[in-house]
């Protein structure tokens, strides 16, 4: 029985084997290691992954797939399949054994960037990620202080992982095909912190709250949090938008605010 893809699960299926062969290529999954794939869909890049890892952990929410997972990795090694939403999934869960997970997947454009935000809070537990998303996503991930594509997502992303752009995908690769182009990158955590952040939580709703309404200023967006005068006391006009500040900058700011608020 042919599987229809589901827009309500943002399903659009790899099948093109030129670009999957080179997602296993930067990936160079090994024997030993945690693969952890998101959203297999169809086992396209599964069996490859597997018959590489020897075995790995799915997370597909869509339960009429799972038969299909298990029939085309049939005999390929150990396929453990979690039938769960990745957004409530704990994959910190999976890295009981001490190995550190390497994350993979075909991100779902609607979920992506809620996605990215609940994996970074797991962060601890990861060696990379290698996800397939919207290239546009991927220009905001990598984006520097000064650009539109950089905002809160550039911001927390860069915190925690240096971030690699591959290449790019267009929509014949898929089925069905998206409107868009699409990107492979790289994130691995950061071994030591680029910069002093006091309270993480802090750091995130600072940010958040900056880049709320991104035509404004930071005299309007941090009303509440900061005054003009602590904001100036870190060398900081108070007049800029966030999508200048780098950082370092985002960093000192942050570490003003009290550790129970």
């Amino acid at each position: 029985m042919q599987h229809i893809p589901r827009k309500r699960f943002g399903q659009n299926f790899l099948h093109d084997d030129s670009v999957i062969q080179r997602i296993v290529t930067v990936v160079n999954p090994r024997q030993g290691q945690h693969i952890v794939e998101i959203g297999p869909g169809k086992g396209a890049l599964t069996q490859h992954l597997l018959r590489e890892a020897g075995s790995m952990d799915v997370v597909e929410l869509d339960r009429d797939l799972i038969p299909v997972l298990e029939r085309v990795c049939a005999g390929l090694g150990e396929l453990r399949i979690h039938s769960a939403d990745a957004l409530r999934f704990d994959f910190a869960a999976l890295a009981g054994d001490g190995r550190p997970l390497r994350v993979v997947g075909n991100l779902p454009y609607n979920i992506s960037t809620p996605l990215l935000f609940h994996l970074i809070d797991q962060i601890g537990c990861v060696q990379d990620m290698h996800f397939m998303l919207q290239k546009e996503v991927v220009e905001r991930m990598a984006a520097l202080p000064g650009g539109k594509d950089y905002g809160r997502l550039s911001v927390m992303i860069q915190y925690y992982c240096v971030v690699e752009p591959l290449f790019i995908v267009g929509p014949g690769a898929f089925t069905p095909a998206p409107k868009v182009d699409s990107a492979i990158v790289r994130l691995v955590p950061h071994e030591k912190p680029l910069v002093q952040v006091a309270n993480q939580a802090n750091f995130a709703r600072l940010v958040k709250q900056a880049f709320s309404q991104r035509r404004k200023t930071l005299r309007n967006t941090l009303k509440g949090l900061l005054t003009e005068e602590q904001i100036r006391a870190e060398d900081i006009d108070p007049g800029l938008r966030a999508e200048v500040l780098s950082l370092a900058q985002f960093a000192r700011l942050s570490n003003l605010l009290p550790a129970d608020p």
